[in-house]
């Protein structure tokens, strides 16, 4: 497994980097002996927390140093207490609901989370629809936030639901910003599931409509995910580059067409921007 070494701030060296995750390594017994059960746990919630695919239990074994009936112990314990997850396709640990509130939580003294709910909210506000901010999680779709409209007919989904990539608006859109080989991946291993008689379940045609909302960076779900929905969402996109997350619009096709709500995509990209930023990461040397 191919692993580089990756420098920490003030200068100091950093762990090995292996699958997007610090490696430990065995050559530190003494170090890990002395971390003690929450240090161990911290260890493993730093690994997983920055690895770029979910982790076999062996890889977080070979990451952390620990012995294998340690880390399993742990990991156990972590994931009955929803600090990290199995994945969709069980093909190992990615973070979970608790470490995902946590880490929003902390982030960015600068822009606290309030200021990301103002924004999604006046955008609600704006074209007067739903609004929603979501991240992708392994290969479904996180609700970090959502500003329900002040219509009778409103769709009731709250913070920390998950739905699926291959028939909502920011699943698509945050799926197409993968990497080719990691979308199709993605795309070749989860199952497509027919919420409704427009849901996309034949994998070609999937891929088709990614690269289009690759290309355009809007996503739409017509009526795909629930029948009578429609739903149009734009990425949020850090200083750096990093697609961080998108934002959507969702209406009842009954007083909004996917056609109406496509016009709210100017709007969308300019709260975007303004979510975008209150995302600051530090740059080396920074």
């Amino acid at each position: 497994m191919p692993s580089n070494t990756e420098t920490g701030r003030g200068g100091r060296p950093a762990l090995p980097i292996v699958n997007g995750a610090p490696r430990r390594g065995r050559s530190q017994p003494s170090d890990i002996a002395q971390l003690g059960a929450m240090g161990k746990a911290f260890s493993i919630l730093e690994i997983i927390a920055a690895a770029r695919q979910p982790l076999s239990m062996a890889e977080i074994v070979r990451a952390s140093g620990l012995t294998k009936p340690t880390a399993h112990r742990i990991t156990s314990a972590l994931a009955d207490m929803g600090f990290i997850d199995r994945d969709s396709l069980k093909r190992g640990f990615i973070e979970g609901p608790r470490l995902i509130t946590l880490s929003l939580n902390t982030l960015g003294a600068a822009a606290p989370r309030n200021l990301r709910h103002t924004i999604l909210q006046a955008l609600s506000e704006a074209i007067g629809e739903t609004c929603n901010f979501g991240i992708l999680v392994g290969s479904e779709v996180m609700y970090l936030d959502r500003v329900e409209a002040k219509w009778p007919l409103g769709l009731r989904f709250e913070a920390g639901s998950r739905v699926p990539v291959h028939c909502t608006a920011i699943g698509k859109l945050l799926l197409s910003q993968l990497p080719l080989r990691e979308r199709s991946d993605v795309v070749n291993s989860i199952p497509l599931t027919r919420y409704t008689a427009r849901t996309l379940v034949d994998r070609a045609h999937l891929s088709d409509a990614l690269e289009k909302i690759r290309a355009s960076r809007v996503g739409i779900d017509d009526q795909e995910f629930i029948e009578g929905v429609v739903c149009v969402s734009v990425p949020i996109i850090a200083d750096t580059g990093q697609v961080v997350g998108g934002i959507a619009v969702s209406a009842p096709e009954a007083r909004v067409s996917l056609d109406q709500a496509l016009k709210f995509v100017p709007q969308m990209r300019e709260s975007a921007a303004r979510l975008a930023a209150t995302f600051r990461f530090r740059r080396d040397g920074e």
